[in-house]
């Protein structure tokens, strides 16, 4: 349907909707994308709050002749969420369980409501929804339903159409419908347009029986075309829901969804097989199915060896991993614990029976490796389901692209069927990369391509051509999980036949005959390689500019910037909900304006100029990383290493060349070269929180809100000893002192000097070395854009910490988010030989006694100084892997029981909690986990937090004080002295 607009439907929208109205260009173009390689400019977003209000859009939309796209959480990998019309975003709001029947195992839900999120809700009563697909934390019901996921269980659980037991829906027309079984002679059918719809549909399905029973794969991962197959008449009793599931948006729009729900799933067992050939793998899947696994899941050299550079993966590969396999599966049963044991058994009596064993060489090597352990268990699947981001994680143009992605074939043409698909790769000069779902002969391939250039998408062409003719042979399904979209529609006709073709588009006609659905999917599609419709398009382009920061990581324009930011696949995993850091400011607000995929889609599209000039450096920039409280959490947590707080460095220095600094932005940024002559003034400046008038004048002149107190000031700042402290033979450490401690909390330093000392060690204090300013990493000036100043800063560290460095001595530090400026920032300010080194040995005090524990070297007398501790994590602690060494050192602490806060950001970020346009965000966000915990513990425990910010947001919000993990263990050593 040609898209004929008239005036005024963002006017209207806006005035008659409960919801959020998005008609600018830098809203849109968060939702141009999904997980595919596609890019299609919406002409606006509605986000509506209440159900009425999504279908009041809809009616608006169809009389201003506008085409919907109803969309969840945007991870689909083959274009099915973006289209040019008005997209309406179900996955903030319409996320409720509408009703729950435990008795009978079904609920009803709402589109909006994330997989992840149903199951938590479902766990208290032993239920789950059991389509357990990669994205879990992120895919929402409604876009499982219109997608037909199917999820690594699919063994024992089925796709989601054998999950979904009815639908209401409205169509086209506006007409409200009940989807759900029915008898074929619509005796249960009451109203006429009901019957009417019905009666056309079992027509089609009589009238193809022969056909689809002839020309449908015979593979349970068959989610290609309208499922015609549930309108067959001659099975007695029909569900009209399934002719809805994976139909992609373009038939209806679902308003509630009723599902099938299991018992929880109990102990398992895991058997790792390794293989030392690829093919022998893929060969050996038809027999290990044999003994009843609910999954076998592939993992291929490729992923194994990206995964072990990404450094939360990295522990999990080294508790299970063997030799080096050239391909695992793993083979998952869930039967009671002694069936699991039996099975295992079996599974190394059929790795042995097939030739296999860790003491033969090639093809034979190889065996299983048993897991039983739940969290190890849980980490292996997190890491397998990271598959696909963990293969995007390439830092080359080219990269694995998704368009034969997920054939199924026979399980027992798998391996041959893998062999010839290599054997096409070669012949267009690219290789495959590998994962997923063996036992259903459902292989995840991406060949690895760049789709900036006119051969390599003349030569996905051809390898999508040979592909499908491939498993067209093996009377296998082009389209086993993933769906449709742009990527497979083109190619129905082949597989399935005209005449079906035909009887998808005669479906489409009787749900939606003006295309006001989601046009161009499953029915009437354009060419899956048309480059106006891929996110590189022909004119495709950065404006090549001198970044701040050194991105030479990456390839492309801007230094590589253009390369670091396009490493966003959109795979949204920067949008659950719960577990790990990632994202704060999501969570808080539930907005793709301020979830990572969404700034960096708004990134990329203003470097390659689509977003109109010196985007970069606009307001509306600036508002699209507002919130974004660079918590690094993403460095860490996202497969493909989006870096998101760096990135932000590089808007804000954009911004400050085009614009200058605010003397707010002054304030923050040289913190670090007035604070000695501050402390001379301690008691003058922290007037301002004692008399609310002067906090007014604060916030009117200078944007610090009012409402929150700031930091203050000591007369008795740190002073570096005039010696060397501790043991004349002791170990020799170099302790940083960093400016807020040393401003603020100067008994932090002292009690880390005292810890280390009293445990033996040599202790230098870091100063400049002709005097001077203190020294400073730079922190302040990088938080507000000033590179230049932060080099100057980071220039006097270096020179500083050299000597130490050079006879190995290691830095330690306090302050997570000054330390870990050594390990980040530092390398891509002044990259070099002595940056590397610095980075190498600097270490926060608490990993450096992780470390010395380890090698038998830290064994100070300690005494219990309390019987509980809740300990939170600052972020950077979080994003460089460095919460385990703050909980090895609490250890030490006899007789003490710490409990880790689950939690994301505390929500200061620096200057970010005091500013009164952000203070707000601020609260939310130590509202969603952090400050509830701190309330909930015991009156007599312990509040352990080692950021200077996080304990300041603890004291705010809940009164109570937080104390750095130096403080517990030198009172702990103190009490033991005597």
């Amino acid at each position: 349907m040609a898209t004929v607009l008239r005036p005024g439907l963002e006017r209207r929208l806006t005035s008659e909707i409960d919801g959020e109205v998005l008609f600018d260009r830098f809203s849109r173009g968060r939702y141009a994308t999904d997980a595919s390689h596609y890019q299609m400019m919406p002409l606006g977003v509605v986000v509506p709050k209440t159900m009425e209000g999504a279908l009041r859009a809809m009616a608006l939309a169809r009389e201003e002749g506008v085409p919907i796209t109803p969309r969840g959480g945007g991870t689909s990998q083959c274009g099915q969420t973006i289209n040019r019309g008005l997209v309406i975003d179900n996955s903030k709001y319409l996320r409720r369980i509408l009703s729950l029947d435990v008795a009978n195992r079904s609920c009803v839900v709402e589109p909006g409501i994330v997989l992840d999120d149903l199951n938590r809700q479902l766990k208290p009563h032993g239920l789950w929804f059991p389509v357990d697909v990669s994205t879990a934390s992120r895919a929402t019901i409604g876009g499982m339903t219109g997608n037909n996921s199917c999820g690594g269980r699919s063994l024992r659980y089925g796709t989601t159409r054998d999950n979904v037991l009815a639908i209401d829906a409205v169509l086209a027309d506006g007409s409200a419908m009940h989807f759900g079984e029915i008898s074929t002679d619509l005796s249960d059918v009451n109203d006429f347009a009901s019957r009417d719809l019905a009666a056309k549909l079992l027509r089609i399905g009589a009238r193809e029986a022969d056909e689809v029973a002839q020309n449908f794969p015979k593979v349970q991962r068959r989610v290609g075309g309208y499922n015609i197959d549930a309108l067959n008449p001659a099975r007695g009793r029909v569900n009209l829901a399934h002719i809805l599931v994976g139909s992609e948006g373009t038939l209806g729009y679902s308003t509630a969804i009723e599902l099938k729900l299991w018992p929880l799933l109990g102990r398992r067992g895991l058997g790792v097989c390794h293989f030392g050939s690829f093919h022998a793998a893929m060969d050996a899947a038809q027999h290990l199915v044999k003994l009843k696994p609910i999954a076998i899941e592939l993992v291929d050299a490729t992923m194994i060896e990206l995964a072990s550079e990404i450094p939360i993966f990295r522990p999990t590969l080294e508790a299970f991993l063997k030799g080096d396999p050239a391909a695992l599966l793993l083979v998952e049963f869930a039967e009671d614990e002694a069936e699991n044991t039996r099975r295992l058994e079996q599974l190394s009596e059929l790795m042995g029976d097939l030739g296999f064993g860790f003491d033969r060489q090639g093809a034979q090597w190889g065996g299983v490796v048993e897991v039983l352990d739940p969290a190890l268990q849980a980490a292996i699947t997190e890491l397998r389901t990271s598959g696909l981001n963990i293969m995007m994680s390439m830092k080359e143009q080219r990269k694995p692209i998704s368009f034969v992605e997920d054939c199924a074939v026979p399980l027992e043409h798998l391996a041959e069927y893998t062999a010839n698909l290599t054997s096409v790769f070669e012949k267009h000069g690219t290789k495959g990369t590998w994962y997923a779902h063996a036992s259903e002969g459902c292989l995840h391939v991406r060949p690895v391509l760049n789709l900036r250039l006119e051969k390599d998408v003349a030569a996905m062409r051809a390898i999508a051509e040979e592909a499908f003719e491939l498993v067209r042979a093996y009377k296998g399904s082009h389209s086993g999980e993933h769906g449709d979209g742009l990527v497979r529609s083109e190619f129905h006709e082949k597989m399935f036949g005209t005449r079906l073709v035909r009887a998808f588009e005669e479906v489409k006609e009787v749900f939606d005959p003006t295309t006001a659905f989601n046009p161009g999917k499953i029915v009437h599609p354009a060419r899956f390689d048309d480059r106006s419709l891929l996110r590189y398009k022909p004119d495709y382009a950065v404006a090549d500019f001198k970044p701040a920061l050194d991105w030479s990581d990456y390839p492309g324009g801007a230094g590589g910037l253009q390369g670091a930011v396009e490493m966003c696949n959109n795979n949204g995993a920067c949008r659950k909900l719960e577990g790990g850091a990632m994202c704060p400011s999501y969570r808080a607000t539930g907005d793709e304006q301020h979830v990572t995929r969404g700034r960096a889609n708004t990134l990329r599209l203003a470097l390659s100029g689509q977003l109109g000039p010196d985007a970069l450096a606009s307001d509306a920039m600036a508002e699209t990383l507002k919130l974004c409280v660079s918590c690094k959490a993403c460095k860490r947590e996202c497969p493909t290493g989006v870096d998101m707080a760096r990135m932000k460095i590089e808007v804000q220095a954009a911004r400050a060349k085009r614009n200058g600094f605010s003397l707010r932005d002054r304030l923050v940024g040289h913190l670090p070269r007035y604070a000695p002559y501050a402390a001379y003034l301690a008691p003058l400046l922290n007037l301002r929180n004692r008399f609310p008038a002067l906090a007014k004048l604060g916030e009117k002149f200078l944007g610090f809100s009012a409402r929150r107190s700031l930091p203050v000031w000591r007369r008795d700042r740190f002073t570096p000893p005039a010696s060397v402290q501790g043991r004349a033979d002791g170990a020799e450490v170099v302790l940083w002192a960093d400016t807020f401690n040393a401003a603020f909390e100067p008994e932090n330093i002292t009690a880390a000097i005292a810890t280390l000392t009293g445990a033996g060690y040599r202790v230098h204090v870091a100063q400049p070395p002709r005097g001077g300013r203190p020294l400073c990493c730079g922190r302040t000036y990088l938080s507000v854009g000033d590179v230049g100043a932060a080099k100057v800063e980071m220039t006097r560290t270096l020179e500083a910490l050299k000597p130490f460095v050079a006879r190995g001595v290691p830095v330690l530090g306090l302050e997570p988010s000054c330390l870990f400026s050594f390990r980040d920032e530092l390398l891509v300010l002044l990259p070099g030989e002595v940056a590397q080194a610095v980075a190498v040995q600097t270490m926060l005090v608490e990993e450096f006694i992780a470390r010395e524990i380890k090698a038998g070297r830290f064994s100070p007398s300690l005494a219990p100084v309390a019987e509980t501790a809740v300990l939170h994590g600052h972020c950077h602690q979080k994003a460089f892997g460095a919460m385990g060494a703050v909980q090895t050192a609490l250890s030490l602490i006899p007789g003490l029981k710490v409990e880790t806060i689950e939690s994301s950001c505390c929500g200061m970020a620096g200057a970010f909690g005091y500013q009164a346009e952000t203070i707000d965000m601020s609260l939310r966000m130590a509202e969603l986990s952090l400050l509830p915990a701190v309330r909930a513990a015991a009156p007599d425990a312990l509040v352990v937090a080692d950021g200077t910010s996080c304990r300041h947001q603890i004291h705010d919000g809940t009164g109570r004080e937080a104390v750095h993990v130096v403080r517990v263990l030198a009172a702990s050593m103190a009490k033991a002295v005597g």
